[in-house]
This record gives C-alpha cells, sequence and structure tokens, in this order.
C-alpha cells in the first residue's frame, strides 16, 4: 500500500509515517468502535488499520457487542447529540448502556488494560474506561459527531467518562468541548486506493446503469449515506422534484444501507420510499455493506452528487465524490463545511429550494460544471487523504507517550 500511495502523495510524505512509526515500534494500538460493517467510522478503521500494520505497528480493532436495547440507547444519544429536541433517554436505558460497557470491559479487560494507546470511538463504548482505573496506557475518545449543540441530559451523562481520558479528537473545532484534557482536530480521511475510491473501467461503470435501469443519456442525481434523517433523503427528493418541473429529464438515486448500530435505518427506508412515490425516475436502492465497487460506479456514473445533511460529523461521501472530480451540493452544516467550498468545488445549501436553484444552475452552465469538477478532486488531494490522516494521529501518539519532553517533529 506504501509504494502505491507514494505515486499519489509523493515519498516526502510517506518517509514523515516511517520516521514517526519509529517512536511506536513495540507499543500497542487498540481501536473500539460498536460495529465492523457499515457506517463512516467502520470504514475509516478498515482502511487505517493496514497501513499502521505496514508501518510495523502492532494496532488491533475490536468492537463492543451489545442487545436491543444498548443500540437503542445509543442511538437516542447519537440523535440528542447531533440535536434532536423533546426527548429524554430513560433512567432503564441508561442502565443498560453502562451494564453492556461493563461487560465488555470485562470480555476485553486483558487487551485493554496493558495497551499502550486506546482509540474509543463516538459515545457507544465512552464508558468502558469506568471500568479501567489502574489501566497502563493513554486512552484517547475520538468523536466523529456534531456535538456542538449537544442535549444537556446526554452529554452531561457522556462527559462523566470522558473527563477521565488523556485526549480526545475531534473533527471540527466547534464540536470541542470543555474537557479537563487537550483536546486536538483531526478531519477524517478517504483511501484512494480502496474498492470505494480505486479508479475503475469503463464496464464497471456502464454495469450500474444496466443493474438499476438507469439511462446514461440523462442527467443523474445521486446521494450516497445510510438511511438516517439527519442525512435528509425526503430533503433530496424534494429538491428533485423542483428541479424536474424545469428539467423533466433528470434522474435521482438515493443508494444506502444499514449498518449493524443502527436500529432506525429500516424505518428511514420506508419513508423515503413512501416520499419517492413510485417516481420511475427516483432509484432508491439499499445495498450491502459491502457493496464498495457498486458505489464507486454510482458515484462515477454520476452528473452531480448531493449530501444534503442537515448534521454531519464529516461526510465521507462527500470527500469520495470530490475525490471523484464530481461537483458537490451539501448541506451547510458541520464536516460538509470543511470539505464544500461554495463556488470553489461545489455548494453549501440550507433547503430543497437553494439545492434544486444550485442542481439547476450547474446542469446550465457547463463552464462553472467543469471548473467545480477539477477542484474537488485537487482538494481532497492536499487535505483528505489517509496519509495525513494517519499522520496526524502517529503524531499525536507520540506526543502523548512524551509527557515531560518537548516533541519536535
Amino acid at each position: 500500500m506504501l509504494s502505491e500511495l507514494e505515486s499519489i502523495v509523493g515519498i516526502s510524505e510517506i518517509d514523515h509515517l516511517v520516521k514517526l512509526s519509529r517512536f511506536l515500534q513495540g507499543k500497542k494500538i487498540v481501536h473500539i468502535n460498536s460495529t465492523k460493517i457499515g457506517g463512516g467510522v467502520a470504514e475509516l478503521l478498515t482502511n487505517i488499520l493496514p497501513l499502521k500494520h505496514e508501518l510495523g505497528l502492532d494496532a488491533t480493532w475490536e468492537i463492543v457487542v451489545g442487545q436491543s436495547d444498548f443500540y437503542k440507547c445509543t442511538k437516542m444519544f447519537h440523535n440528542l447529540l447531533q440535536g434532536v429536541k423533546n426527548q429524554i433517554v430513560p433512567d432503564t436505558l441508561l442502565k443498560v448502556y453502562e451494564q453492556t460497557n461493563e461487560e465488555n470491559a470485562q470480555r476485553l479487560y486483558d487487551l485493554l488494560n496493558e495497551a499502550d494507546f486506546v482509540f474509543i470511538h463516538d459515545p457507544q463504548p465512552a464508558a468502558l474506561i469506568k471500568f479501567f482505573p489502574n489501566r497502563k496506557g493513554k486512552w484517547i475518545w475520538r468523536c466523529h459527531i456534531d456535538i456542538s449543540r449537544p442535549n444537556r441530559q446526554v452529554w452531561k451523562f457522556l462527559k462523566q467518562f470522558v473527563i477521565h481520558y488523556d485526549a480526545s479528537i475531534f473533527s471540527l473545532v466547534d464540536f470541542a468541548r470543555s474537557l479537563p484534557h487537550p483536546q486536538y482536530i483531526i478531519a477524517p480521511s478517504i483511501n484512494p486506493l480502496s474498492d470505494k475510491n480505486k479508479d475503475l473501467n469503463k464496464e464497471d461503470i456502464e454495469k450500474v446503469y444496466t443493474e438499476f435501469n438507469i439511462d446514461p443519456s440523462r442527467p443523474v442525481l445521486l446521494q450516497v449515506s445510510r438511511f438516517d434523517r439527519f442525512k435528509d433523503p425526503i430533503g433530496v427528493i424534494s429538491a428533485y422534484k423542483l428541479v424536474k418541473k424545469s428539467i423533466p429529464s433528470i434522474q435521482l438515486i438515493l443508494a444506502g444501507g444499514s449498518a449493524d448500530d443502527d436500529p432506525e435505518g429500516s424505518i428511514v427506508l420506508e419513508e423515503t420510499l413512501t416520499a419517492a412515490n413510485s417516481d420511475k425516475d427516483i432509484h432508491v436502492l439499499s445495498l450491502p455493506p459491502d457493496a464498495n465497487i457498486t458505489i464507486n460506479a454510482l458515484q462515477r456514473a454520476a452528473d452531480i452528487v448531493i449530501q444534503k445533511s442537515t448534521k454531519e460529523g464529516f461526510g465521507l461521501t462527500v470527500t469520495e465524490s470530490l475525490w471523484k472530480s464530481k461537483p458537490v451540493i451539501g448541506g451547510n452544516t458541520g464536516g460538509i463545511r470543511l470539505q464544500v467550498i461554495d463556488n470553489y468545488n461545489g455548494f453549501l445549501v440550507n433547503t430543497p429550494e437553494g439545492a434544486a436553484l444550485r442542481i439547476k444552475q450547474l446542469l446550465s452552465d457547463d463552464d462553472l460544471f467543469k471548473r467545480l469538477k477539477r477542484k474537488g478532486r485537487e482538494f481532497v488531494k492536499d487535505n483528505f487523504l489517509i496519509t495525513r490522516h494517519v499522520r496526524e494521529y502517529l503524531t499525536l501518539l507520540v506526543i502523548l507517550q512524551q509527557s515531560r519532553a518537548t516533541v519536535v517533529l
């Protein structure tokens, strides 16, 4: 992988990774999240672990497991931390949450207690630290979601665990909270060599036209995301319907799937199908978690990619689409703002009406369309590839193990 990445990012970036990794040889690094399939965190770890291994690092990945009430609780955490109002997590579910973390702590005790560095991803396993009072290593809480305006009840509950970490990582400055330890800003990334992002031949791309009954001679809009209300698939359909009034040839693809830790996905999928109302030009695709080549091909087949989220921790589908030189129309929120620079590589919008306006503008202005396509790939190469992400992770670990020394990297 390193040699292939070198051809994309240059030898100096790879040399930097190699030199950083020398400080961490023999150290045990463990990542913990709540699912190995589906969702951005699982995708990030799927790509990061092999690169760490190639650098000679002892890095492993485990998940916390629980029953349905645990996932119901953590989905409520997710929604409330990102701004859903008028809900309270019952005490019974909070007890299930702590009990499930305790059970997982017992199962993973030897591994985590002896690890030199432990990355705990998102709220689901955040309480694990409570059950490791005599831990050997440094623990880092990595929050991938938008908690800029969290529900007070949920944040107060989670904060009692988070304050015991040695450091926290957020994707944006706006997401950082008042905590008694160092906080770091590290944006996610994509692996340009993965099945989701590697170059495809013409036949692979053309295959999705046939498989999903898409007409390549007519404009194609695409949103790829889990079926989650924060991704606003209903708002995307509303924008499409507004565009269709003046561009009747338009087609829309809403492609997504589910994750093991998201019990609401099937409900939102049904809502999306209802909103589509059997329109033959709206293709709602429920894809399996490993449909990476299909998603890659769909993104390359699309004319315009939409990610009209109302809340977004980062939005890897935005990065993926910009890398494939697609203009992106994104919700004016969270991590999408890091990636979509208005009128440079895409547009930021707040409403279906705004999205519809920008879609029509792009489809009627060929010079604008080409300029945004070109700038998107360049922006991702400079800012959001996996080598930068791993470099910042390794830099953080080197800093954390040099508690009394001045570190110059």
